[in-house]
């Protein structure tokens, strides 16, 4: 009986651990972020303005209506909307973003480790996909893609490795929302061969099965002329 109650305790810890792992409930009205670097209270990451100093303008952002530059390496531009830019939108879980494809451009492979995304295309036709985790032994991590038109609808796990790629000949418009007020984002690419300091090119060696010249011309490359950050 002991051994089944420790087990349970363990069990239920383990469920309210998964349970509280995203954006907590709000316990009040609205927290609006208040940009102070010094701070040593945190609430969902951010202290609260005093509501007696809270305006319209906290909950407020223009602007979404236009497009962002693509004019970058890889053709597309994320224009955020989340607690860094709408204070307001504190403790709320929730947040927004507008994503600007040239024809041909690319959100590269990436995640949001504290949000799933839905996305929304309003112009265009977008190739989207997300990648399962790790799989058990001898099976494969496995792609779920689409052709997305307008008004087409598409859903991306949290956590998980996913892209879009503007396929057409014209531009195209997406808006995404997500499931955090800060869902975070880890560019792939840039994180492997871009970070600071550098991974050791034996690691990345070991792990891509490729020369070590190969790794060591990406690490430069990215270091050099990866001026675009999504």
């Amino acid at each position: 009986m002991a051994f089944r109650f420790h087990m349970a305790a363990v069990i239920l810890t383990l469920v309210f651990a998964i349970v509280c792992a995203s954006d907590p409930s709000p316990l009040q009205d609205f927290c609006v972020a208040v940009p102070d670097a010094n701070a040593t209270v945190f609430v969902n990451g951010k202290i609260c303005k005093d509501p007696k100093l809270v305006k319209p303008k906290d909950f407020f952002f223009p602007g979404l209506n236009k497009p962002g530059s693509t004019a970058n390496p890889l053709g597309s531009n994320v224009t955020q909307v989340n607690v860094n830019q709408i204070p307001g939108l504190n403790t709320l879980g929730v947040s927004l973003a507008r994503l600007d494809f040239a024809p041909y451009g690319l959100n590269p492979p990436h995640i949001h480790p504290r949000a799933t995304e839905i996305l929304f295309v309003l112009e265009g036709t977008l190739l989207v996909g997300f990648v399962t985790s790790n799989p058990a032994m001898n099976m494969k991590n496995k792609l779920f893609t689409k052709v997305l038109n307008p008004g087409d609808v598409f859903v991306f796990p949290q956590g998980l490795i996913h892209f879009q790629f503007n396929q057409g000949k014209t531009d195209a418009v997406a808006f995404a929302g997500f499931g955090s007020q800060n869902p975070g984002v880890i560019t792939i690419a840039n994180a492997v061969f871009g970070s600071d300091p550098p991974i050791s090119p034996d690691v990345l060696t070991k792990a891509f099965q490729v020369g070590n010249d190969v790794i060591k011309k990406l690490q430069t490359q990215f270091w050099c002329d990866n001026n675009y950050n999504p």
